[in-house]
């Protein structure tokens, strides 16, 4: 008698964490694939690691995770941590989407995981919209959907590192995805948190096109930069007045410039403003 299937389905709300290897295919031709594997074991070591770390379940790896979480706050930290210190490690470039929502966990037979069938599987449009996020990303980018974003500033983690910032990069129509998605970076540097373009399967509907540094996460050479490009602005428009007033000025151009005493052209521009000014004055 053939014993029946042991299939058990339920829904529930999790983190969903899509971590990618960019250029994944390419490093396995320039490096070969016994060398490749070994890096990618590597990787994936350390992955695992951080993701045990933060409390994480992995559910599939092909060139990268899918992983799940039951805190939004421990996949943030875990994304932010991962980007900080295994890419450096591995000299692999990532990318990361999170979204949480509803999803289908599915528990296999063990006569599937037996032959190779993942233990625990997930379904639904939420592992979707993270893999389209996920899609969306820079190398080094976190992004969240607004559903992750919003279950953060509900729930704050002291764990989440001091210098992490949120910003908004923009209104996204996904591929299959009936809403538009407002989408959002989390990161450690100003470049982490600039707005990503769209794609075949991602078009971009608006937003920021640059996110700015705040002040208190400006350094040294950035406020030499910021006062530099204000000095300069403020020299122009001196040089350009200075050069106006001797220029409409006969002896003073002449004086300065070297310019003839009388300039018809200059002259007659300038009494034709003046009366034109002062016309329009005593109309009010």
């Amino acid at each position: 008698m053939v014993r029946p299937l042991q299939l058990e389905m339920q829904e529930r709300y999790l983190a969903i964490v899509l971590l990618d290897l960019i250029g994944s295919t390419a490093f396995v031709q320039k490096a070969g694939a016994k060398k490749a594997a070994e890096w990618f074991q590597y990787h994936d070591s350390l992955a695992r690691s951080l993701c045990y770390k933060f409390n994480g379940r992995e559910i599939d790896r092909s060139d990268g995770f899918l992983l799940s979480f039951d805190r939004i706050a421990d996949a943030v930290n875990f994304s932010l941590m991962y980007q900080k210190t295994i890419p450096p490690k591995t000299r692999l470039q990532t990318r990361i989407g999170i979204h949480w929502g509803v999803v289908v966990e599915v528990t296999q037979d063990e006569r599937f995981v037996g032959v190779g069938a993942k233990r625990v599987e997930l379904e639904g449009i939420a592992k979707n919209i993270a893999a389209r996020t996920m899609s969306l990303c820079q190398a080094g980018q976190v992004l969240l959907t607004k559903e992750a974003m919003d279950r953060v500033t509900k729930r704050p983690d002291p764990f989440t590192p001091k210098t992490a910032r949120y910003a908004c990069v923009g209104l996204y129509r996904f591929k299959g995805v009936k809403q538009a998605q407002e989408i959002y970076a989390v990161g450690e540097t100003i470049e982490s948190l600039q707005p990503p373009q769209g794609s075949d399967k991602v078009k971009r509907l608006g937003g920021p096109k640059y996110i700015q540094a705040r002040a208190r996460d400006r350094k040294f050479l950035d406020w030499v930069m910021w006062v530099y490009w204000r000095l300069a602005v403020v020299s122009i428009i001196l040089w350009v007045y200075f050069l106006a007033h001797i220029l409409i000025s006969p002896m003073a151009r002449n004086l300065f410039l070297g310019l003839p005493y009388h300039l018809p052209i200059v002259d007659e521009s300038v009494a034709f403003l003046v009366d034109l000014w002062q016309s329009l004055i005593s109309k009010k």
